[in-house]
């Protein structure tokens, strides 16, 4: 009876490989043939993502890639390096965790309290820029990140400008599909209500669905939150064990690094191109990061 059981099992999953391949394969073709950047982005594993955010309907999978490739081609997030965003991260507003969560996701660290700046255009910059680089330290195998949101010293008067909220969504969710697995709102002050009812709908159902609160006082959502992360990583300020301390000078430090390793990984050369960065000085470390075999929102 087990192995009448275990066969069916093992049928039923190799038809449904060979329907995500055929999928995929029929995505490829009419997308056409790419080059440069492109080529490199629409990996198999890329390509599934944005089968998966389209419910596996190709029209508008396909739609939804080309309208990602000509953001790309504009925007050139894979050109973006430390130097050309560092001064919206001296704060520690947004930073990547030195941990995982139990799955092997990079984890963001969002602190909308420690907002620095008012330019909306260099935070969507600087987000775009974290967002390459946490595709970019994922584990293999492994295709989405997880988002921490630390509401400590967050006000109305703090929060992010809605128009910035609502282009924050748009790119995560239009070009970053099937890459969030989850964000945790930790703590937020009951004021946060007002702000969230306006940007709630900025969200498809499926990032929506995503986004957990999470209050200290509440079992419940305590333990939802531990069993996506380790208590011993997790900073005490958002109910772990760990004294996590942002250091602007060592996260930068790393960067640098890692922007040494996005050029190893596009294949640039150690320099970019003087004509690169939309309007943005040209940075002096190297180039590229985008849509990597370990690629998922």
């Amino acid at each position: 009876m087990f192995h009448r059981f275990s066969n069916s099992q093992s049928h039923d999953e190799g038809d449904e490989q060979l329907q995500t391949e055929s999928k995929i394969k029929e995505l490829e073709d009419a997308i056409g043939p790419l080059s440069g950047n492109s080529l490199k982005y629409c990996t198999a594993a890329c390509l599934r993502r944005y089968l998966e955010a389209r419910n596996w309907n190709v029209d508008k999978s396909k739609k939804m890639l080309e309208d990602t490739l000509k953001w790309r081609s504009t925007y050139k997030p894979e050109y973006i390096r430390w130097n050309e965003v560092a001064g919206e991260g001296e704060t520690g507003k947004l930073y990547r965790a030195n941990f995982h969560d139990r799955q092997g996701r990079t984890v963001l660290i969002l602190r909308p309290g420690k907002q620095n700046t008012s330019s909306i255009e260099n935070q969507i910059r600087h987000l775009v820029y974290l967002l390459e680089n946490a595709m970019l330290n994922l584990p293999p195998g492994q295709e989405q990140m997880s988002w921490l949101i630390d509401f400590t010293g967050w006000s109305l008067r703090s929060s992010v400008p809605i128009k910035s909220a609502k282009e924050t969504a748009s790119i995560l969710q239009n070009h970053y599909p099937e890459r969030l697995a989850v964000a945790f709102l930790y703590n937020p002050p009951w004021v946060f209500e007002t702000f969230w009812k306006i940007v709630k709908y900025f969200l498809d159902t499926k990032t929506f669905q995503k986004v957990k609160f999470v209050y200290p006082k509440n079992k419940d959502s305590m333990a939802l939150m531990n069993s996506y992360f380790d208590e011993e990583n997790l900073p005490k300020e958002l109910g772990g064990k760990s004294i996590l301390e942002y250091n602007h000078e060592e996260f930068s430090r790393l960067m640098t690094q890692d922007d040494l390793k996005s050029a190893a990984f596009w294949g640039f050369d150690d320099k970019l191109p003087s004509y690169i960065g939309n309007g943005h000085s040209g940075a002096e470390v190297a180039p590229d990061p985008a849509c990597h075999e370990t690629t998922a929102t």
